[in-house]
């Protein structure tokens, strides 16, 4: 549904493999051209887009068409929940990730990143893989020019099973986070302990891009005060972090429930990084 509709729009869609989806904009500008002739055009960025689990792609067109209009092409990366389940899956969800943006078709391109929800444990996950190794794939931490999260799943276990029950069935909700909870306990070495390593991963990231964060303070899924002491540990760290918290509002839902906001918040964070090719205005 969602290809039918970009394709109306300019913008070519190529399924890379399972959960990836590139949307190639064509209506991008053409490349600069000097007084004295044409000269060659920096790599074009690419937006990484994790949305979260369930997502809809009527829903997550309403966010790829905030960077369509700034030119860039949108790579789509879906989660699943046996990723977030068996996280040794998830793991190697996030390595098929790393070695797709280091892949030829992608390696010279700045790239900006937009997790939602539990897509920034999937980001998080591929950071694992960085941390272990972080000369190796310094080009790759380079390249990211900048880093939003929208309600991203922070806090307690108690949260991330609070999230598998909305995800998967929101009418059996404490049902499910209850039996998430004593799987977690029954299969602790092959789930907290990952989880806990990736926290620790995504808290001490090796990824130095100023950061956005959008959350609320009546998020379920989401501790605010943990949002907050992420964001002031980054700062410590040397990161540039900016935030937009609203007293009430909705998980991942964000642009719905206050757009203007959103979009004024997003466009001056895009224009505070060092990348090209964005317009004067989104």
């Amino acid at each position: 549904m969602f290809a039918r509709a970009v394709l109306s729009r300019g913008i070519s869609t190529q399924r890379l493999c399972k959960n990836v989806t590139l949307y190639v904009n064509e209506q991008a500008p053409a490349s600069s051209r000097a007084a004295s002739g044409p000269v060659e055009d920096p790599p074009r960025p690419l937006l990484v887009m994790l949305p979260w689990l369930g997502s809809r792609p009527q829903s997550v067109e309403k966010y790829c068409d905030i960077y369509f209009r700034t030119g860039l092409d949108v790579l789509v990366v879906t989660s699943e929940v046996s990723h977030f389940l068996w996280p040794r899956w998830g793991l190697d969800h996030g390595r098929m990730i790393l070695d797709l943006l280091q892949s030829e078709q992608f390696i010279s391109r700045p790239l900006l990143v937009h997790a939602f929800s539990i897509g920034a444990y999937t980001f998080a996950q591929l950071l694992v893989h960085v941390s272990r190794d972080v000369q190796q794939y310094e080009n790759l931490t380079r390249r990211i020019k900048g880093q939003v999260y929208d309600s991203v799943v922070a806090g307690s276990l108690e949260h991330m099973a609070t999230g598998v029950g909305k995800t998967m069935l929101p009418r059996l909700e404490t049902v499910v986070k209850h039996a998430s909870l004593a799987y977690f306990s029954l299969f602790k070495n092959q789930t907290v302990d990952y989880f806990n390593t990736s926290i620790d991963t995504f808290w001490n990231t090796p990824v130095k891009a100023p950061a956005l964060f959008f959350y609320c303070k009546n998020d379920a899924l989401s501790d605010w005060e943990t949002v907050d002491n992420i964001m002031d540990h980054w700062t410590k760290r040397g990161i540039t972090v900016s935030g937009k918290r609203w007293e009430e509002s909705t998980h991942a839902g964000h642009l719905k429930r206050y757009p203007q906001e959103y979009l004024s918040t997003i466009n001056t964070f895009l224009h505070s990084l060092d990348v090209g090719h964005l317009p004067s205005k989104l």
